[in-house]
């Protein structure tokens, strides 16, 4: 029996953050029913992929050459082949950066990262255009701005790896140092993951409550080249507190240290801002603190977006409105051993690699 093909195009594929880790994902699932995949890029970026996500496949991914960038051709030139070259895929899965087009693919998902509503300005020829097109979902956040818009939804949430479901965090306990972690990607744009004001909470922190006085600040995530000059404003905010690290493009391996050692995390995207007015710009569910809650981190999130979906207050971690509120949560809840417990078992019961298959299997 001819085996069946599956395509992906992202335009922000090497940007190599949460949402892209959620889209392989789904296509991980595929291989394992048999599907070829193929991905529309002009690096072959798998070895990238397994490194920086420990996301393997059983296969090689074949790497196509990038035509859905506009290499100068004749606009019209330029459709045919596109439609010529999708009609041979069983599926196909786009990330859109606003625009759209007409599929030839046999099935056809649109997955969406971020509730910006300038993404999805469905005026009648986008929607005639996505009319053979499923929109898939990354949270119920995200799904409820869509659904505002007018545009039928469903949700995969992301699954968290077994290397941090299957931890035993009661072992953890005995070597959890003076260390709190965050992890976002480092850059100023979107929704930012606002090192800048870590940084700050954690000087007011140390300088307040003598409980912290040995604690340092890890702050973890991918660096792109564009974004240095972010990283080195943060530099410029650090001086010289040796207490402060800066941990750009850890592997997989180093990151998972990281959590293992660290007693809290901290989680500030979306600080500052209305999401009701910029949706787009808070978090929109937030893998990195699923992953902090499965490694034994008590864990703290800026109370907005997607986060509110994942941080039940006071049962399995704790959102914060400003930094003063967090200051004070971390003193008064310094410990909070059940729950920690709770929100390992939350994240076991809700975002494992089963769940995760049976709901890719279920919409696909």
């Amino acid at each position: 029996m001819k085996r069946k093909i599956v395509a992906l195009y992202s335009p922000y594929l090497d940007v190599l953050g949460g949402g892209e880790k959620h889209i392989l994902s789904i296509l991980q699932v595929l291989e394992k029913e048999e599907y070829e995949i193929n991905i529309f890029w002009d690096t072959n970026l798998q070895k990238k992929i397994e490194e920086q996500f420990s996301l393997q496949f059983s296969n090689k991914i074949n790497w196509l050459p990038n035509t859905f960038k506009d290499s100068g051709q004749a606009r019209m030139t330029f459709i045919l082949n596109r439609a010529n070259n999708l009609k041979q895929f069983d599926m196909f899965f786009y990330v859109t950066d606003g625009s759209y087009f007409l599929s030839t693919a046999k099935k056809n998902f649109i997955f969406c990262m971020v509730p910006q509503k300038s993404l999805y300005q469905m005026n009648f020829i986008n929607r005639l255009k996505t009319k053979n097109c499923n929109f898939i979902c990354n949270s119920k956040y995200t799904q409820s701005w869509l659904t505002k818009w007018g545009i039928k939804n469903q949700v995969i949430y992301p699954y968290i790896s077994n290397d941090f479901i299957n931890l035993d965090i009661n072992k953890l306990k005995l070597k959890k140092e003076n260390i709190i972690l965050s992890v976002g990607r480092f850059f100023g744009h979107l929704h930012s993951k606002k090192q800048s004001e870590i940084i700050k909470a954690f000087n007011k922190l140390k300088q307040d409550n003598s409980l912290y006085k040995d604690f340092e600040l890890i702050l973890a995530g991918g660096l792109r080249e564009e974004d240095k000059t972010y990283f080195e404003s943060l530099k410029k905010l650090i001086l010289d507190h040796s207490d402060i690290i800066l941990a750009p493009n850890l592997s997989f391996t180093k990151l998972l240290d990281l959590y293992k050692k660290a007693k809290y995390f901290w989680h500030f995207a979306g600080y500052g801002v209305d999401e009701n007015a910029t949706p787009e710009l808070v978090e929109h569910l937030g893998i990195t603190p699923l992953e902090a809650m499965s490694s034994g981190c008590l864990t703290y999130c800026y109370n907005a977006g997607g986060s509110k979906e994942i941080i039940q207050d006071y049962k399995n971690g704790f959102l914060f409105d400003n930094a003063d509120n967090l200051l004070r949560k971390m003193v008064a809840y310094n410990q909070a051993k059940d729950i920690v417990q709770y929100a390992h078992s939350y994240v076991k019961d809700n975002f494992g690699f089963k769940i995760f298959e049976k709901r890719v299997k279920e919409i696909i």
